[in-house]
């Protein structure tokens, strides 16, 4: 049974909310990532509540990037904010600065609202209002996460199932080349002594280049060490998936574990059936570091 559910770095959220007068969006949208990445869109004035959601996301995602999109629209008769004269003054200076260079349009008043500092906070008794309404955003992102949360643990059970399912087919094939003649002590020791008379057959080799000569197809013979690695490598990655929890980096270290020993097993491979063996491995193998690269 999963201790802690695993998710998928992959999701969507949107949540709706009012509070005094003013409507507002959360939308979050996360995609894989190596690390936790997170940006912010939000309206003019109301990018001090950044530094309060950042640290929500941190506190609950591991990884991933995440974009937020915060969105507000006051209703007609009740502002927020209020235009700052002397931050407006300047913009305009500039604007007409510009003008007197270059032959450019106008600028909308929607585009000199938007810049930083021209529309801020209304001061004054309304600072209550504008605290409840960043305690009530900064509330409903909290929800937001939430729901973002439950739409990446549905999309992990997905890749559970999937990964679970390729460990099956890894061990099967594992076992199947375990099984294989070419992994029997006594077939190993045949070939071996095929090789060697083959060396021998070409005339005296010193004793000491003989025995360099034997360990190595001794050691390029046997592939029962990958197999047991492999094993190993399934066990420690279904102790993983039943672990749960923000596991993507080591399930990805896992799969690159597990490709090193299918190479190693390929190479060593004499005949086409064990060469086919290691091939459909790696296929395997390829198809569990491509769905890791979705887990949290």
């Amino acid at each position: 049974m999963v201790a802690h559910p695993i998710s998928s770095m992959t999701g969507f959220a949107r949540i709706d909310g009012e509070a005094v007068g003013a409507r507002y969006t959360w939308e979050i949208k996360s995609v894989n990532g190596r690390g936790l990445e997170q940006r912010f869109r939000t309206p003019a004035g109301l990018d001090r509540v950044e530094p309060g959601a950042r640290s929500q996301i941190a506190d609950r995602l591991a990884r991933g990037n995440v974009n937020c999109i915060l969105t507000v629209e006051v209703a007609p008769g009740v502002s927020t904010f209020r235009v700052n004269a002397a931050a407006l003054t300047a913009a305009i200076a500039a604007v007409q600065d510009v003008k007197s260079w270059i032959d450019c349009s106008q600028p909308s008043a929607e585009a000199i609202l938007g810049l930083r500092g021209v529309l801020e906070p209304n001061p004054g008794p309304e600072d209550e209002d504008a605290a409840v309404l960043d305690t009530a955003i900064l509330s409903s992102l909290g929800d937001a996460i939430t729901k973002l949360i439950e739409v990446r643990v549905e999309e992990g059970a997905k890749l559970l199932a999937a990964i679970t399912g390729l460990l099956d087919e890894v061990e099967a094939l594992t076992a199947a080349a375990r099984d294989h003649a070419e992994a029997d002590p006594q077939a190993i020791k045949e070939r071996l002594n095929r090789q060697l008379n083959e060396l021998l057959s070409g005339g005296e080799i010193p004793d000491d280049r003989l025995a360099i000569e034997a360990a190595a197809l001794a050691v390029k013979a046997d592939i029962r060490e990958e197999l047991d690695r492999l094993t190993a490598h399934i066990e420690a990655a279904r102790d993983l998936l039943k672990a749960g929890g923000p596991i993507g980096r080591r399930l990805d270290f896992l799969a690159q574990e597990f490709n090193r020993e299918a190479n190693t097993l390929c190479a060593k491979a004499h005949g086409l059936e064990l060469k086919r063996i290691g091939l459909d491995l790696k296929a395997a193998i390829d198809r569990i570091r491509e769905q890791a690269q979705n887990v949290e």
